[in-house]
C-alpha cells in the first residue's frame, strides 16, 4: 500500500472520531434541563388552593392552617412567621423559603 492511501486512511479515521466526539459535547436544546423560574407567592393574599398549588410540601391541610392563621392574626410581618402554623416546621419553610413574598 502506498503512504499517501495510509495517510489518507489515518486522516479519514481520526477525523470521524474527532468530529464525532465533537458533537456529542454540543448542547442539544431539546435534551437540556428545563429552567423553570419559580413564582413567587404572597403569604398575605394567597388562598389555600394557591398555596397548595404553588409550594411543594404545601398540601390542603397545611394551605388551610396558613389562611386560618393569617384570618386570626392578620398578616404576615415575616416569612419566618410561617413557622408559628400549625404544620409548619423548619424543613418544611427552608423549602419554600424562596418562592415567598410578603407583598
Amino acid at each position: 500500500m502506498s503512504k499517501a492511501f495510509l495517510a489518507a486512511a489515518a486522516f479519514a479515521v481520526l477525523s470521524s472520531v474527532s468530529f464525532s466526539g465533537y458533537a456529542a459535547t454540543q448542547s442539544d436544546p431539546a435534551q437540556a434541563p428545563a429552567m423553570v423560574a419559580q413564582a413567587t407567592v404572597n403569604l398575605n393574599s394567597a388562598d389555600a388552593e394557591t398555596l397548595t398549588r404553588e409550594l411543594k410540601g404545601i398540601g390542603a391541610t397545611k394551605a388551610r392552617a396558613i389562611v386560618e392563621y393569617r384570618d386570626e392574626h392578620g398578616p404576615f410581618s415575616s416569612v419566618d412567621e410561617l413557622l408559628e402554623v400549625n404544620g409548619i416546621g423548619s424543613a418544611t419553610l427552608e423549602k419554600i423559603r424562596s418562592q415567598l413574598s410578603l407583598q
